[in-house]
């Protein structure tokens, strides 16, 4: 699931560090070419990773901006390839090649360690080279204006080997993940922002400890969220920057599935709640027996537009993140580089007017959560959870 489709998994970063001040596109492309994907078909190695671009992943040309530039956007695509051999063939033909040298060398009675080691190495050559490797591909695209970077993969070592390499290839540039409580900051003004640092329970600046002691912000804001799907009106409005009009209507409900969890001396229980949720009533009887909401598949309604996403509460990753479908209309006129660009543009368009509806519920949220009235609003829900 690419950025280029409908439907994409996303968890963003922001850049931090120096980077050229005029032509960074420029900059970006050398970056990139330095640090591009090498085909090992035609090897024996076991292990290629580098850029490619987006839409292509034969392509590591990277000296024409065009190929990986959109305005204000650099977009590319990290090629991950990989030779695995099955365990049970290379055993096979490793006895085979030991049992080959014990016949040819009577004298000894099993294969010497370092000779084993040499036969390891030349069993795992030789089927490496009769075996293709496999290709995994992942989108990048970095907003140079608000140094923001959208990466659309939500594995763990996925994310890592992204991460690495994005620090490998731009000198003096990291990426720093967007968890809840940087989304919160991130959306948060004037009056907002005090107000959440107070809240902040982690005693460091580390990322972890800030995933970890803010998990209140995830699982209070689902919490939130379903209460006002089946309490409220479902109706906010526009707050945050973006494709839509401030104060423009919209609506954000809870439905299909919730992921539940708690801990105990047994280890983590999950509950896994699927199908239109008219009441909630097994998600409230799990909420009163010491569960918190870990997972649940938002809707966000804006006119005829329509984007559904799984948020996953603890770092606030987007998985199947649909967005309406592209709509691109051309003619015989219209070249390729001109339809690549429509494309790519409108579905930046549509996603991050759906990440923009996202950060207006989420500061919506945020305004009551932070204000000295939430125990009052804390206590309505529990006496929800509770009724029958």
């Amino acid at each position: 699931m690419g950025i280029l489709n409908n439907t994409v998994s996303l968890c963003q970063f922001h850049v931090v560090g120096t980077a050229p001040e005029a032509d960074i596109a420029s900059w970006a492309g050398e970056c990139l070419t330095k640090e591009r994907f090498r085909s090992i078909e035609q090897s024996s190695e076991e292990l290629s990773i580098g850029w490619v671009q987006l839409d292509d992943l034969q392509e590591s040309d990277f000296t024409q901006p065009h190929s990986y530039q959109h305005e204000q956007y650099l977009a590319f695509s990290l090629r991950r390839d990989q030779r695995k051999l099955p365990t049970a063939l290379f055993k096979a033909y490793l006895k085979l090649s030991e049992d080959e040298f014990l016949a040819a060398n009577p004298t000894f009675n099993r294969v010497p360690k370092q000779k084993k080691e040499d036969l390891r190495d030349a069993v795992r050559g030789a089927l490496f080279a009769r075996t293709l490797p496999t290709p995994a591909v992942y989108n990048a695209v970095w907003d140079t204006q608000r140094q923001l970077v959208s990466f659309s993969s939500l594995s763990s070592n996925a994310v890592d080997l992204f991460v690495d390499l994005f620090k490998k290839t731009f000198d003096g540039l990291r990426l720093v993940p967007i968890h809840p409580y940087a989304r919160a900051a991130k959306v948060a003004d004037e009056t907002l922002l005090p107000l959440l640092e107070q809240a902040n329970c982690a005693s460091s600046d580390a990322i972890l400890d800030q995933i970890e002691a803010n998990q209140w912000i995830g699982r209070d804001f689902l919490l939130w969220l379903m209460h006002g799907t089946m309490n409220g009106s479902s109706e906010y409005a526009v707050s945050q920057p973006g494709p839509a009009g401030q104060g423009e209507a919209f609506v954000a409900y809870l439905n299909d599935r919730l992921l539940l969890a708690a801990s105990n001396e047994n280890g983590i229980q999950k509950v896994s709640v699927t199908g239109p949720q008219d009441h909630f009533t097994e998600v409230r009887t799990a909420l009163q027996g010491g569960k918190d909401i870990l997972e649940a598949v938002l809707y966000l309604e804006k006119d005829e537009l329509l984007w559904k996403l799984t948020l996953k509460a603890d770092f606030f990753h987007f998985a199947s993140f649909k967005s309406p479908p592209v709509t691109i209309e051309k003619d015989d006129l219209t070249d390729a580089d001109s339809e690549r660009d429509a494309v790519f543009f409108e579905r930046m368009y549509l996603i991050e007017q759906g990440l923009q509806l996202f950060d207006s519920l989420f500061t919506a949220f945020l305004r009551q959560r932070l204000d000295a009235n939430w125990p009052a609003t804390e206590q309505t829900i529990r006496e929800w959870l509770a009724s029958s």
